[in-house]
């Protein structure tokens, strides 16, 4: 299945305001965001995909429409009832924030949910989990390499492709 999106959407957004950081800490609405990732989906479709209740996908709808992070992308009519299809506001989001707790949140929630795609994954991966002592300047390099190899990771996005995950995170040992 392609990751190309049915709608339109920017390439990247950075994420700043506490209310966006603080929706996008929640497995729920990570989830959400990443179906969106592939195309729009309606209340009841998001509903039945992640087999929750519609009030409660509805909530986490309206709270990522708030901060900003999906909007509507096309109605339908469905007799007397306008069917509503989400979708997000741009391909990648890149947090940003100054409050260390915001980003362990972030940070968690989506390495969870990259842990539980792993699991069901049906091919093997690469992975590591270096350990290092970096200078600041070490530190400023090696997240600026981050950054272009997801960036990377998005060009390559092709309709004839096979789904791929792109997880990456680094951060402050509480060992040290």
């Amino acid at each position: 299945m392609p990751t190309i999106p049915d709608y339109e959407l920017a390439e990247t957004m950075h994420v700043r305001a506490p209310e966006q950081l603080r929706a996008l800490a929640d497995d729920v609405r990570g989830s959400i965001l990443a179906l969106l990732r592939e195309r729009a989906y309606s209340t009841q479709q998001l509903s039945r995909e992640l087999d929750m209740p519609k009030g409660t996908v509805g909530h986490h709808l309206k709270v990522l429409e708030s901060a900003g992070l999906v909007h509507v992308v096309r109605t339908r009519q469905v007799r007397a009832v306008t069917e509503k299809f989400y979708g997000r506001t741009a391909k990648l989001f890149l947090f940003e924030t100054e409050d260390p707790e915001d980003e362990r949140a972030i940070g968690t929630s989506i390495l969870h949910r990259a842990a539980s795609e792993l699991e069901r994954s049906p091919h093997g991966t690469g992975f590591g989990h270096p350990k290092a002592s970096l200078t600041p300047g070490d530190v400023e390099r090696i997240e600026r390499r981050l950054h272009r190899l997801m960036n990377d990771f998005l060009a390559a996005d092709s309709a004839d492709g096979e789904p791929y995950a792109l997880v990456a995170a680094m951060y402050r040992r509480p060992d040290a």
